[in-house]
């Protein structure tokens, strides 16, 4: 693999990294100094075509001052690295840690919304030729998608509380998953006619698709690099900032931090040039596809999957505190 970076150095150690819920990752350490090596395993963006528009953004918004660490240049001026069929990317190693919004201050959540902001109004920059090329898919301009339908989720809770209730050995993770499957069934029945109307008009801003946490390195009080640009994608801008906020700012029995959220949103809204009312509609339809979503329990209860279950706690008390605090969340995103 290093053989294809001429300039990398001669490799020392390889080390699996363990955060990630996609991608496989690893810090390679060579006579030259630390790598990230990236394994695109991710069935929805791992084909070399989406990876290489990734690679392509990153660089661009590098140019403008987005905190971004592009990929390395192999020998023959490409970033994707093909082996028997699998993609890889070398990307500098960026020393940092993440932060969580509790581990923010006022002034730093502030900036946390000027960021996404400059990600927005940058990416509306470097990308905007490619909508005429692309149609559909990740990076093309979807119709706008539709809401979830209650119907549907009513189906699904059915589904979970089953497979909740008919484990040969319950824990204590599946009394919670079965009080929140009823505790949001009662939910939905209750507010089964807010749905949100399915959007006219196709989506026009491209968005990272991913922004949370883990996917912001900070040195001291700064962050150095958004990472993971997998996701990619033409959405509607504001939900992505509602949903960021949504992760960085909850706590532990899932209530926001309004106060930070505040400061937040009104940074994002004037870096990127968003007003009050999208916001709103923003909060409504990410309110309304928090309370009909249940992926912990999917990947669980599907997929034998728990890497995602501690999150469940907060994740799952988040939608029944939106729902009751739901006019103070949209003025705290729209003040």
């Amino acid at each position: 693999m290093l053989r294809r970076y001429p300039h990398a150095g001669e490799p020392l150690t390889c080390t699996p990294l363990s955060q990630g819920l996609l991608n496989h990752g690893y810090r390679v350490s060579t006579t030259r100094g630390p790598y990230f090596l990236k394994h695109h395993l991710d069935d929805a963006t791992r084909d070399r075509a989406t990876i290489v528009r990734q690679h392509r953004a990153t660089r661009r918004l590098q140019s403008l001052g987005v905190p971004v660490a592009p990929p390395i240049e192999a020998g023959d001026g490409e970033t994707v690295t093909e082996i028997a069929g699998r993609c890889y990317a070398l990307h500098p190693w960026v020393d940092g840690l993440h932060r969580g919004g509790a581990q923010l201050t006022l002034a730093q959540s502030m900036r946390l919304g000027t960021l996404l902001g400059a990600v927005h109004t940058g990416l509306e920059q470097v990308m905007g030729s490619e909508r005429d090329t692309d149609t559909g898919g990740a990076g093309g301009s979807p119709a706008g998608y539709a809401s979830p339908e209650a119907a549907d989720t009513f189906a699904l809770i059915g589904d979970l509380l089953a497979a909740a209730r008919g484990r040969r050995t319950r824990d204590s993770f599946d009394e919670l998953a079965e009080h929140r499957l009823r505790e949001r069934r009662t939910l939905l029945e209750r507010h089964a006619d807010r749905r949100p109307p399915d959007p006219g008009v196709p989506a026009t801003g491209w968005v990272h698709g991913d922004f949370h946490p883990l996917n912001v390195l900070y040195r001291g009080a700064d962050p150095v690099a958004i990472l993971d640009w997998d996701r990619l994608a033409v959405q509607p801008r504001a939900e992505e900032a509602v949903r960021a906020a949504a992760i960085f700012f909850v706590q532990p029995a899932g209530a926001l931090d309004l106060a930070k959220v505040r400061v937040y949103a009104r940074a994002y809204r004037r870096a990127a040039g968003a007003d009050a009312a999208e916001l709103a509609a923003a909060v409504h339809r990410v309110w309304w596809e928090r309370l009909n979503d249940f992926w912990i329990l999917r990947w669980r209860y599907c997929l034998n999957d728990r890497r995602a279950d501690p999150q469940f706690p907060a994740v799952s008390a988040l939608a029944v505190w939106w729902t009751r605090e739901y006019e103070a969340v949209r003025a705290a995103f729209t003040g």
